[in-house]
């Protein structure tokens, strides 16, 4: 596939190109919107959606259960669709288990601990949550020792167990960075289960990700090579191979005719981090400086034409400081305009 062409039909599928109709219908396209920092989460969604919606109303979606945060994937915090959290955790629970299994020994986490957790949590959590200083003074009050991420290994494994997640958003001045910690039996008011939960993976990936191969399916599920080839056989018929070994979806959203020139796009954003090989929408020679680096992060990049042309920050844009652009053929005043969404983003 031409270069052009695979960037043209990412930027498509990935909602960027062709915007959902609410911050809802985004993240089900998306299937799982990485999210351990939430601001770039919740601005992943604010970007794929039609009218440009501020942060509030990606909050409200929080706030109604529509939207949930939770380790949906190799150890990492995404945003999903309510109703789809159980079955994807069907799918990728044990495999999170096998990979968190050695440092859960190092941190003395067992079947006793988990489940001296959980008698404490469960009724605690009902009617509305808690955030996360209270669950771990909830755990310090019957002698765990939440620091050194032990706390946060706990409610790792009672998520993927399907008992917890992220819901409601706790309201401050300024950006609100924290959520409650719920109940799924309370929160979740309808729960999808497709017939074929692997193969659905590998279909729902391709639809907002594609055209896409099996590599990249197994590293942003985190799923071993053997599995995720067994996941694009059982989803034959249900996408189609554009070339050897690449994936798209058998319908593809409608591009808009007023899709942005340039896009700024936050922190873990899908459009770089999902793939195994990234040197499709990146130059080789500045992947090291988007990451992730040895640190883990990712910066937020912004993309023309579907290729990365710079980096930028996520306080340097709300404070007007010029982004760092790789070459100097760059339309500037479209990199303003894509920072000057975010900044309305934030401020809506």
């Amino acid at each position: 596939m031409k270069s052009e062409t695979l960037l043209s039909e990412r930027l498509r599928s990935h909602r960027l190109t062709a915007p959902a109709r609410t911050v809802t219908d985004a993240a089900g396209h998306m299937l799982a919107v990485q999210s351990q920092d939430f601001t770039a989460g919740r601005w992943a969604l604010g970007v794929r959606t039609r009218g440009e919606p501020g942060l509030r109303a990606v909050d409200r979606a929080f706030d109604r259960g529509d939207l949930v945060r939770a380790w949906t994937m190799r150890g990492t915090l995404h945003t999903v669709a309510a109703r789809d959290l159980g079955w994807i955790l069907e799918v990728t629970a044990g495999r999170q288990r096998q990979q968190a299994a050695s440092r859960h020994r190092d941190l003395g986490i067992d079947d006793e601990m988990v489940a001296a957790t959980v008698r404490t949590l469960t009724p605690a959590l009902r009617g509305g949550g808690l955030t996360r200083p209270e669950v771990f003074a909830l755990l310090e009050g019957i002698g765990i020792d939440p620091t050194g991420q032990r706390g946060i290994h706990l409610l790792f494994t009672l998520t993927i167990d399907g008992l917890i997640c992220q819901g409601p958003v706790v309201a401050r001045d300024g950006v609100a960075r924290e959520q409650r910690f719920v109940l799924v039996d309370e929160h979740i008011r309808e729960h999808a289960h497709p017939d074929d939960p692997l193969a659905e993976l590998f279909v729902r990936y391709i639809s907002g990700h594609g055209p896409a191969g099996v590599a990249d399916f197994a590293w942003w599920s985190g799923l071993t090579l053997g599995v995720s080839r067994e996941a694009a056989a059982r989803a034959a018929g249900r996408v189609v191979e554009v070339e050897s070994g690449l994936f798209a979806s058998l319908d593809r959203p409608r591009r808009s005719a007023h899709a942005p020139a340039v896009h700024a796009l936050g922190a873990f954003d899908e459009y770089y981090i999902s793939y195994a090989d990234r040197t499709a929408v990146c130059a080789p020679e500045h992947l090291a400086t988007i990451g992730p680096g040895k640190n883990g992060m990712v910066r937020p990049i912004l993309v023309a034409q579907g290729r990365v042309i710079g980096c930028w920050t996520h306080a340097s844009a709300s404070l007007g400081t010029p982004p760092e652009l790789f070459d100097g053929g760059v339309d500037g005043a479209a990199v303003s305009v894509a920072l000057g969404r975010f900044r309305s983003f934030l401020e809506s």
